[in-house]
């Protein structure tokens, strides 16, 4: 079955998706390893993974399909993903679209910030009016090849202009064909309840750790509304803690014995990443390559 069908049908089962957020191909792995079905990379964590830098519109369109590649390349999950503001009007849009097909993916989103964007839990966001992002969300739906490719339109309106705004917003995009809504950085479970009562469309809900919507269990977001969960950010941190215990321990003490508790080693690396199966696979064509020379 093709990613994109897996993915949607997982979208609209009836309990909800939960994703994790992943920042490069081995974390992909992990997910994977771990018995995720499907996984998810944004702007955020691909920024810091690639640039060390913060989620402000630093990464070109190709950029992130060029990624998105090698994660899908990496992995059979389905993979949910993060098309920015589109990277430009309906034609820059149409484009990264087709890119981002030819990448793999299962599924994005686009927004309707001013570019260049911010993450959508930080401060100082401004929203394009909704006829400029209407007509930029009907030149996606317009050039997906794979009528199966989730598309979800995601709004910022809610810290600029009001939850009423945001869900008028939600409401037109879902209408103009958007397969999910996301309202982005809902303060508290009354807006989030009143966000999936209001926009009859499968909705998402976004765990920041530290960030400004309640972080609340697969259990009571279902019970909310959502259809989805994700944590895109909960990988970026937990290696930003561990790696700098590492690197302070190794500077204290010129070794990494103080951390090895929080490492794998050599061995149980390379079974993890596959090299077993790497080296089996170059055996088996050496064996046929001696075999055929042979005149067996």
């Amino acid at each position: 079955m093709k990613r994109t069908t897996r993915f949607r049908r997982l979208v609209e089962a009836p309990e909800i998706l939960v994703l994790p957020g992943i920042q490069d191909a081995l974390t992909a792995r992990i997910a994977e390893a771990a018995g995720f079905g499907a996984i998810t990379c944004g702007g955020y964590a691909a920024t810091a993974a690639l640039l060390g830098a913060p989620d402000t519109s630093q990464l070109g369109m190709m950029e992130l399909a060029d990624h998105y590649a090698r994660i899908t390349d990496a992995v059979d999950l389905p993979l949910f993903v993060d098309g920015d503001t589109g990277f430009g009007n309906t034609t820059n849009v149409a484009r990264t679209i087709r890119a981002y097909e030819r990448a793999g993916v299962a599924g994005l989103f686009i927004e309707d910030q001013v570019f260049p964007k911010r993450c959508g839990h930080m401060a100082g966001k401004a929203v394009v009016p909704p006829e400029e992002f209407a007509a930029k969300l009907k030149a996606a739906l317009d050039a997906r090849q794979d009528p199966d490719l989730v598309i979800m339109a995601r709004t910022d309106a809610l810290a600029v202009n009001g939850i009423d705004d945001a869900i008028d917003r939600g409401r037109l995009y879902r209408e103009i064909g958007a397969d999910m809504v996301f309202v982005e950085a809902p303060r508290d479970v009354e807006q989030m309840r009143r966000i999936c009562r209001e926009i009859d469309a499968p909705g998402m809900a976004n765990n920041i750790e530290g960030g400004l919507t309640p972080v609340l269990t697969p259990a009571e977001l279902q019970e909310i509304g959502y259809a989805v969960s994700v944590h895109p950010v909960a990988t970026t941190y937990a290696i930003t803690h561990a790696v700098t215990r590492l690197m302070r321990a190794l500077a204290a003490d010129g070794t990494t014995a103080a951390v090895r508790d929080a490492m794998v080693d050599f061995d149980t690396f390379n079974r993890f990443i596959g090299l077993p199966d790497q080296r089996a696979g170059e055996q088996r064509y050496a064996d046929f390559a001696r075999d055929v020379t042979a005149g067996k």
